[in-house]
């Protein structure tokens, strides 16, 4: 069982790297441009929180070391992206995000994980504390792909849920779902059942609407909510 759940693991790796690279064109068009333009931080900025404090999870919790590579390795790469958007964001919109980074990427990460070592003595507890609160962040943030559900259904065009996108969340939550269960890490199960689910439904959703007509689309507005929407779709925090 310790084997079948190693290589779950193995491949749950792989699906959430190429997750957390996703971004990459959008970042590569901030660059070449050197503009943020319409793009917002906050997706960045909250995975980047999310994979933070799963690595400390996986970290502390004997036998996740998988969950702790592979989110570490998305906080390095949320790192880069919120560091590209700060360089490259007008003045009034950097002075912003710094607060934002200072808040959520700083400030609460150091607050939790000192709450949960000050008042647990147990280090089981400590884990089982700090799963709580990644699960919780985890299920509030996998919401988020709800707007884009909602703009296919109301414009019956799936250009504001890319395929791909939704198919790598759809794997990737059912993958880490049955990691989860094989390791009965319940902290994990959770959040990944919900992203399962939600997978679920924006292939349902991209299978019903993929060949419909589009109505009330302005090409002008259009893009740049998809380009929010594709954003915030490939940045609810993963596997994790």
């Amino acid at each position: 069982m310790v084997e079948t759940s190693f290589y779950i693991g193995i491949i749950g790796n792989v699906i959430s790297i190429l997750v957390f690279l996703s971004p990459v064109e959008t970042f590569w068009k901030i660059v070449k441009r050197k503009s943020t333009e319409e793009y917002k931080s906050l997706p960045y900025i909250c995975t980047l929180l999310g994979s933070s404090l799963w690595t400390y999870y996986g970290i502390v919790t004997p036998g996740e070391y998988l969950v702790s590579t592979v989110n570490g390795f998305g906080a390095l790469v949320e790192i880069i992206y919120v560091s590209l958007f700060l360089f490259n964001a007008p003045r009034h919109l950097k002075l912003n995000t710094i607060v934002v980074v200072s808040l959520l990427n700083v400030l609460f990460p150091i607050a939790a994980i000192a709450a949960t070592r000050s008042a647990f003595k147990d280090e089981k507890t400590r884990s089982q504390s700090m799963g709580f609160i990644c699960a919780g962040l985890n299920i509030v943030m996998y919401g988020s792909p709800l707007s884009a559900m909602k703009t296919v259904v109301t414009t019956k065009s799936v250009k504001y849920m890319p395929f791909w996108l939704s198919f790598f969340l759809f794997l990737n939550g059912a993958i880490w779902g049955v990691y989860a269960s094989l390791q009965h890490d319940i902290f994990l199960l959770v959040p990944n059942g919900v992203g399962f689910v939600f997978g679920t439904m924006q292939l349902i959703l991209y299978g019903i609407y993929r060949n419909a007509k589009p109505v009330g689309l302005s090409n002008g507005s259009s893009v740049i909510a998809a380009d929010e929407e594709e954003g915030l779709a490939s940045h609810v925090p993963l596997l994790s």
